[in-house]
């Protein structure tokens, strides 16, 4: 029993471990196209996600997370340093009256967790409020795909698949970060695919137009 045990623990530990890595390889190439000036993050989505990652992240800390914490660590550092250089390479406002009332219901979510000590409002309040700043990047994924990063989201989605994984147990404080981090990456893959497809479509000749030399 007691071999078993241990033998699950090391299986969790392998897979949060190694959802923290792949979380890593993901930013790179995002940051690399950021500097380069090939990828142009929404600075209203950074803005957003930074804050309530973080609080998602003490959150899952505070309820006792263990090999699932390397990828909701990596992934508020990632955040962060993208946040920072989107005021340099960034597109769109932040700091709107519509931020502000985010931040406002974070506060709120934080006010509660001191309350009733309890980080599952936090949580529900942070991932409810990250769901409508990450629409935005949604729809840019969508209207201009060239404007992402594709093979940082698409890695980003399977490092949330191992981080679900690594949780082992049916805890929804533990499961709802990166249950939501899988649905929010997998959303924008769909809507770059989307998009760059529409383009093609787009860009194809009319039957019986004559095609350029």
């Amino acid at each position: 029993m007691g071999s078993e045990f241990f033998d699950t623990m090391t299986h969790l530990t392998i897979l949060g471990v190694f959802s923290g890595m792949l979380s890593i390889f993901a930013y790179i190439p995002y940051i690399i196209d950021i500097i380069a000036g090939r990828t142009r993050p929404q600075r209203a989505s950074w803005l957003i996600w930074s804050v309530l990652g973080s609080i998602a992240f003490f959150s899952q800390v505070h309820e006792g997370a263990a090999a699932s914490i390397w990828f909701a660590g990596v992934q508020v550092s990632g955040t962060v340093i993208v946040l920072l250089l989107s005021i340099w390479r960034g597109v769109g406002h932040y700091l709107k009256t519509t931020d502000f009332l985010v931040l406002a219901c974070a506060a709120f979510g934080l006010v509660l967790w001191q309350q009733t000590e309890s980080a599952a409002y936090a949580l529900v309040i942070t991932i409810s409020i990250s769901l409508l700043g990450g629409s935005v990047t949604v729809i840019k994924s969508y209207r201009d795909p060239d404007s992402e990063t594709m093979v940082t989201w698409v890695v980003s989605l399977f490092a949330s698949i191992c981080a679900i994984c690594s949780v082992g147990q049916l805890d929804f404080v533990l499961l709802a970060y990166p249950l939501y981090l899988f649905t929010l990456y997998g959303t924008i893959v769909l809507a770059m695919a989307l998009g760059r497809s529409t383009r093609r479509g787009f860009a194809k000749p009319l039957e019986g137009e004559p095609l350029e030399v």
